[in-house]
Order: C-alpha cells, then sequence, then structure tokens
C-alpha cells in the first residue's frame, strides 16, 4: 500500500471510513431489532453480551494473567439477559447471585494463589457486562419499549457526537490527561449541549414526559456516557492494551464500543421508568 492509499486516520488514530462503515451496520442491526419485533432487541442485548463478555475475559487474561471464571461468566450473562423478559429485574438479580455463586466455586479449582483476584475480576465482569445490559434490555419491554430504547441510544450518541466535535474543533484543557488525553472540557460541554437537548426533544416528542423530564435525562446520561468512556480507558491502561478485542474495523472489539452504553443503560431505566411508569 503506498502513501497516498493509506487509509483516512481520525485524531483518535483510527481508521475513519471503516469506522463510519461499522458505525451505521451496527446502528442499522439495532434500529431492525426495533422496528420490526420490539422483543428482539433483547436477542440484539444477548449477542453483544457473549461477544463482549469473550473480549473483556480475554483483555484480563493477557493484560494481567488473571483468570476469569470464563464459562460461569458468560453462560450466567445469558441468563441474566433472557430472565429479563418474564421476570424483570427479579430475574436479572437472581441470575446474577447464582452467578456469583458459580464464579467462586469454578475458581476453586485452581487452588488458593490468585484466588481473590480472579474470583474478584469474575464479580466484577459479570457485572459490568451482562448486568448492565440487562438494563438495556428491560427498556424493550414495556409497550412504548422501543421508544425507551431509542431515546437512550439517541443520547448516547448525541453525548458522543457532541463531545467528538466539540474537542475536536475547540478541545484545549484535558479533562483526565492521565487517563484519557484527548478527551477535554469542551468535548465535555459539547456533550452537555447535545445531551440536553436530545433528551428535551426525544422525552417529550416520543415519551410525552415534561422538558424538564428530558433535561435531566440528558444531562444524567452525559455523565454516565462520559463516566463509561474514562472507566474502560482507565481498565485499558491498567492492563497496558489499546483495545478490548479486533472485530470492529476502525473501532477495536466491540466491548470498545459498549463502554458509554452499559452504565447508561441502567440510569436510562432507572430514571424512565421514575419520569414515565411504564
Amino acid at each position: 500500500m503506498t502513501v497516498g492509499d493509506a487509509p483516512k486516520v481520525s485524531r483518535a488514530g483510527r481508521d475513519l471510513p471503516a469506522a463510519i462503515g461499522v458505525g451505521v451496520g451496527l446502528g442499522a442491526v439495532l434500529l431492525l431489532s426495533l422496528l420490526t419485533v420490539r422483543q428482539s432487541f433483547v436477542g440484539v442485548v444477548a449477542v453483544a453480551v457473549a461477544v463482549a463478555g469473550w473480549e473483556l475475559v480475554g483483555a484480563l487474561k493477557r493484560g494481567a494473567d488473571i483468570e476469569v471464571a470464563r464459562w460461569p461468566v458468560l453462560l450466567g450473562g445469558q441468563a441474566m439477559v433472557w430472565l429479563s423478559w418474564p421476570f424483570g429485574r427479579d430475574g436479572v438479580l437472581a441470575a446474577f447471585v447464582v452467578t456469583i455463586l458459580a464464579c467462586l466455586l469454578w475458581r476453586l479449582r485452581g487452588g488458593v494463589d490468585g484466588y481473590l483476584r480472579d474470583a474478584t475480576a469474575s464479580i466484577f465482569t459479570a457485572a459490568y457486562v451482562p448486568l448492565f445490559a440487562s438494563f438495556a434490555a428491560m427498556l424493550v419491554l414495556p409497550v412504548d419499549g422501543t421508544d425507551r430504547v431509542l431515546c437512550f441510544l439517541i443520547l448516547v450518541v448525541s453525548s458522543d457526537t457532541g463531545g467528538y466535535i466539540a474537542g475536536v474543533l475547540f478541545g484545549k484543557h484535558p479533562m483526565a490527561p492521565t487517563i484519557s488525553p484527548k478527551k477535554s472540557w469542551e468535548g465535555f460541554c459539547g456533550s452537555l449541549v447535545a445531551g440536553v437537548v436530545a433528551g428535551g426533544l426525544t422525552v417529550t416528542l416520543m415519551l410525552h414526559g415534561q422538558w424538564w423530564q428530558g433535561v435531566l435525562f440528558g444531562a444524567a446520561l452525559v455523565a454516565t456516557a462520559t463516566l463509561g468512556d474514562l472507566v474502560e480507558s482507565v481498565i485499558k491502561r491498567d492492563l497496558g492494551i489499546k483495545d478490548m478485542g479486533t472485530l470492529l474495523p476502525g473501532h477495536g472489539g466491540l466491548m470498545d464500543r459498549m463502554d458509554s452504553l452499559l452504565p447508561s443503560a441502567v440510569v436510562s431505566w432507572l430514571l424512565l421508568r421514575l419520569f414515565i411508569p411504564a
């Protein structure tokens, strides 16, 4: 490949055309599930949880030689997501608790050395990926579930897009230079403006809520999306890796794209349940 044929790379060091193409493809899969049979979104979440969980387990092994209880976490994660459909939060909580017990038992086979480290990492993985993602699955269950999920996704995308544009154009003051040097306070302000506007519009127009509820919803999701991004950056720096995986060209792994979605799913379910009871 000659210099002239090199792929266009963004400031984040990514192949920009590939990243855009993959993003559009993922968005199309989500929309197809939501606009046809909305409950099929639960299946999409289940697949995402399986892939992202596998990536995180592998990253912990590569970066720090941590032996996560792979099969209890992966199978328990599927139980959390699928039990959210008929049983809601009770099913998710029950599956999570059983997963913890299975992880503690599974790791006994490895003996004493590193038991606490590996068991703790197993529980963290079970909470961080499938437990958080189960709240996204629960968003789609009410009659207006499609609109709830769309509000959640639109706000996270708006936050990421607003932050990226403001950061590229105006970013001068790093938010957390030792964790994510490219993330700036100017970018955060761009995320906040975009998130608040998107929240006000989606909650009032799609869910028929109050404008102030949309503003609070938008601000909360900007905070959780930013937190999720920073947390994953910390994890990757701690492990000494750039990406969780290589599945998605221009993005890294699927886990690298779920960082802002996972904590935001929890807050979305909590706030929308409070503001607009199903």
